[in-house]
């Protein structure tokens, strides 16, 4: 007996993956909305517009509580469902574009990704189910050749009013503040969140703008970026600008 228990604790200390290999993935539900392409809305709550549409291919999705007031807006997310030899190994992976909620899920994926939550030719026999059970966890958003960059709405009114998203950012951080530096005062002045991901400032600094970006990971940790040049002096609404950077 003694030396059984031995051999069992040396497995609970040199082989702990064995108990926690899925710890990372959270259990829930996802549904999806019908779209004529099967692709994104343009009118998606986190205000991307046309790419909340086709980023990613359009494998796309709402979220309820993950949205966390607009800042979770471009998180990137592996959602994989759980019905064996309905369901492929991998799942999808989807970037938050949209707030929404349909019964008791934590995400509404376009129909495309939720197709390619099912293994080869089974996706219109998922697709019956309405809504499946899933396991989903955060993963870092990934955009070769493409540099973080800021699109000013089409609602802006240069030099009075300036709103924007910012999108093609790249890794696992939400960003949770906007600044502007304003020369005049030698300081950081704070955008407002309008909605989503949209942030906009009545008023704002004259000639190009610099901006600083407050960062937080999973873990609680906080990092800022600063942005020299973010978006030309003579900026025009409906416009995007390359910060010629990208996030970790």
């Amino acid at each position: 007996m003694g030396a059984m228990f031995w051999f069992l604790s040396l497995l609970v200390v040199f082989f702990p993956s064995l108990c926690t290999c899925q710890s990372d993935f959270v259990s829930s539900r996802a549904t999806f909305y019908g779209s004529p392409d099967c692709l994104g809305t343009p009118r998606g709550g986190c205000g991307y517009g046309e790419f909340g549409r086709v980023v990613n291919g359009g494998d796309v999705g709402a979220v309820a509580w993950l949205f966390r007031n607009g800042s979770g807006c471009g998180a990137c997310y592996q959602v994989r469902c759980t019905y064996p030899g309905l369901c492929s190994n991998d799942g999808v992976n989807v970037v938050v574009t949209d707030h929404g909620a349909s019964g008791n899920t934590d995400f509404i994926l376009s129909a495309s990704a939720f197709a390619k939550l099912a293994t080869p030719n089974y996706a219109s026999e998922l697709m019956a189910y309405g809504g499946v059970e899933i396991q989903y966890r955060r993963i870092p958003c990934q955009y070769p050749g493409y540099n973080l960059m800021f699109k000013v709405t089409e609602h802006s009114n240069y030099p009075h009013y300036i709103a924007f998203v910012i999108i093609y950012q790249a890794g696992q951080q939400d960003i949770t503040n906007v600044e502007l530096w304003r020369e005049d005062c030698k300081q950081w002045w704070g955008m407002r969140r309008a909605f989503g991901a949209v942030w906009d400032m009545a008023n704002p600094p004259r000639g190009a703008l610099n901006a600083r970006l407050t960062l937080v990971g999973d873990d609680g940790a906080t990092t800022s970026v600063q942005l020299n040049n973010a978006i030309p002096n003579d900026w025009k609404a409906g416009a995007v600008y390359d910060s010629a950077v990208q996030l970790n």
